[in-house]
């Protein structure tokens, strides 16, 4: 069993940035795949970015690319999201989720979920 935490979210002006924190209880955090997800309300839940257990391979969605980053700290039982130049699309609850997914881009294949931490950004 996996218990995932998410932190960091807040209000933050269009172009400003915000670093997410996901804290995993277990023993065997390092053996997960890590995915970062959003939902904005009144849409489907979307991929964000993912790392491998490893942090060997990494994933993003192509409106992160350049401005996302997302990293794993194995000994801290903790993954990260680095979020620059946000946009006021980029509103939504993000969540992290564990696992190992063929497809990292796919949340129907990760086991383990936050409760998520809300991100807004204005105009």
């Amino acid at each position: 069993q996996v218990q995932l935490v998410e932190s960091g979210g807040g209000l933050v002006m269009a172009g400003g940035s915000l670093r997410l924190s996901c804290a995993a209880s277990g023993d065997t955090f390092s053996s997960y795949h890590m995915g970062w997800f959003r939902q904005a309300p009144g849409k489907e839940r979307e991929f964000v970015a993912a790392i491998r257990w490893s942090g060997g391979s990494i994933y993003y969605v192509d409106s992160a690319k350049g401005r996302f980053t997302i990293s794993r700290d194995n000994a801290k039982k903790t993954v990260y999201l680095q979020m620059n130049s946000l946009k006021p699309e980029d509103t939504a609850l993000y969540y992290c989720a564990a696992g190992t997914p063929r497809r990292p881009n796919s949340g129907r294949e990760y086991d383990y979920w936050g409760q998520g931490t809300q991100v807004t950004v204005s105009s």
